[in-house]
């Protein structure tokens, strides 16, 4: 009698997820931002599913407004019949580990649309403003049929680069009476963004800032970022805003822009899995004796750093006769 294999969980969800389970896409979530061994099987079967929506990361420094500004958006998008994710990123305390994850509470009326789903994760400690998890997370609302991702990164002022690379459209978002001047300085904000926001424009008056943003900002490939004034509690600039994505997706799209973008992403994301692999490897395979005597050495002295990753690598890459590397080729 032939015997029978039981049907993968993970194959139940991911199929769940395809046809717009909400409950499905928080389970896979869970399970990619745990780690957990099935992590990787979805991953693998959520990807081919994946390439149609737009990603738009917001960045900017706290208090900024961009949860607000994202709330109206998602609003905006659904009026044009937009399915519309969220990732929202929190700082997770280096002393507690906890998070706020504040974002759920602050965009819990929108949370309720069959046409939006949002998820908020903690950084636990990865660097550059986003979770290490955060664009799997994507990648799951992206397969789930969402037009568009809106990822809101922690607004930790220059770290906040990486968005760029992993986004299709990058939103900076500014605000009067912070020191304008100062603010459109900082390195990197003024390299990175393809649309500004001035929001809380009814606070003060934005046009000092704007004006400042105008003088600095260049054009960049063919397109100069526009400028926006938005007041999320007023709740003007908002369709203005939504416009400008659109037209950027439409830029994109036009003369292969958007294909050199996911390259930069892949590229980077398949050098971090590396980088993260090799590091599991390290701490916990066969070489992990051989590392600690590494690290013993390099406290002493006698081995720099450097040398010490160098030697380690080749330790992880055993010798392997001609015949076999033949043998694999073929």
């Amino acid at each position: 009698m032939p015997s029978r294999t039981a049907p993968s969980p993970v194959r139940g969800l991911v199929r769940d997820l395809l046809a717009g389970d909400k409950r499905a896409a928080a389970k896979l979530i869970s399970l990619i931002e745990d780690d957990e061994p099935e992590a990787a099987e979805a991953l693998a079967l959520v990807y081919p599913h994946t390439g149609h929506a737009q990603y738009v990361g917001f960045t900017g420094a706290p208090g900024v407004g961009k949860s607000s500004l994202i709330n109206q958006l998602v609003r905006e998008f659904r009026t044009r019949g937009k399915k519309v994710g969220v990732v929202a990123v929190d700082p997770t305390s280096p002393y507690s580990g906890g998070a706020v994850l504040g974002d759920r509470i602050r965009m819990a009326d929108t949370g309720i649309d069959p046409g939006v789903f949002i998820r908020s994760m903690a950084t636990r400690g990865h660097a550059g403003g986003l979770a290490l998890a955060t664009f799997d997370a994507v990648r799951v609302l992206d397969a789930m049929g969402m037009d568009l991702v809106l990822v809101e990164t922690v607004g930790a002022g220059q770290s906040e680069v990486e968005i760029a690379g992993r986004a299709h459209t990058t939103v900076v978002v500014e605000m009067p009476l912070t020191g304008d001047a100062v603010q459109t300085m900082k390195a990197g904000i003024l390299e990175i963004g393809d649309l500004y926001v001035v929001n809380k424009s009814d606070l003060a008056d934005p046009e000092s800032l704007v004006a400042n943003l105008r003088f600095q900002i260049e054009e960049r490939d063919g397109w100069r970022p526009p400028i926006l004034r938005t007041s999320a509690l007023k709740e003007t600039g908002i369709d203005e805003l939504a416009d400008a994505i659109v037209q950027h997706r439409a830029l994109l799209g036009s003369d292969g822009r958007w294909q050199k973008r996911e390259a930069v992403r892949a590229r980077q994301e398949i050098l971090e899995n590396a980088r993260r692999l090799l590091a599991n490897r390290v701490r916990a395979g066969p070489t992990s004796a051989g590392f600690e005597r590494l690290v013993q050495e390099v406290v002493r002295r006698t081995l720099d750093p450097q040398a010490a990753a160098i030697r380690l690598l080749a330790a992880g890459t055993p010798h392997r006769s001609p015949r076999a590397r033949a043998k694999t080729r073929r």
